[in-house]
């Protein structure tokens, strides 16, 4: 239940001015946004009590406020989106199915937020699932299921954006990515509704 936010509103979030400078003075995209979400996301929590929702604002925010920063200063959308994914798992330390959630949403807002201002979705979208990987292993969470619930959110997001969006992320997305098998629920396809009632 995200409101969609226009690329204007996005344009002063502080993260993505940290993130602009960070990524100017290191040129390292995937640890600077990762070091930069992990440590806002800590803070944010600390204040908020952990408690699930405040989790989901604040990797909206920053999912949101990182695509802007690394798209400003031309940076690669995929080490962004992969450092936004760990960098929220090392900070939330979210584990169980409130971390697969989290992912799942913090996918779906980048994909959804990329389409918005322009950026490539099929990009984002691997990258995101790579640091739904990496981030898993990190906390000792089953990676396999990360790979699959960020799929599911960046494919969900796609898919509301068109059928072109929908292809790039999917063709992104399949088969292996970083050693782990990427399992993606097939579509809605209106087109093809005849098939539904097809059955083996």
């Amino acid at each position: 239940m995200m409101t969609p936010t226009k690329d204007g509103n996005n344009g002063s979030h502080p993260i993505r001015k940290s993130i602009v400078e960070t990524i100017r003075g290191t040129g390292d995209v995937f640890s600077a946004v990762a070091d930069l979400v992990a440590g806002t996301m800590a803070q944010a929590l600390k204040g908020a009590g952990n408690v699930g929702g405040a989790v989901i604002h604040a990797a909206g925010d920053l999912a949101r406020g990182a695509i802007d920063g690394a798209m400003e200063v031309g940076g690669d959308l995929a080490h962004a989106a992969k450092g936004v994914a760990v960098g929220i798992f090392r900070g939330s330390k979210e584990t169980g199915q409130a971390a697969l959630d989290m992912v799942s949403q913090t996918a779906r807002t980048m994909v959804h937020h990329t389409a918005q201002v322009g950026g490539d979705v099929g990009h984002v979208a691997k990258g995101v699932v790579q640091g739904a990987i990496h981030g898993a292993k990190d906390l000792g969470l089953d990676a396999a299921r990360a790979a699959s619930s960020a799929a599911r959110g960046a494919l969900d997001a796609a898919e509301e954006a068109g059928s072109a969006a929908a292809e790039k992320v999917r063709h992104a997305l399949t088969g292996t990515i970083d050693g782990v098998k990427v399992v993606l629920k097939e579509p809605f396809v209106k087109k093809d509704r005849e098939v539904h009632h097809h059955t083996r």
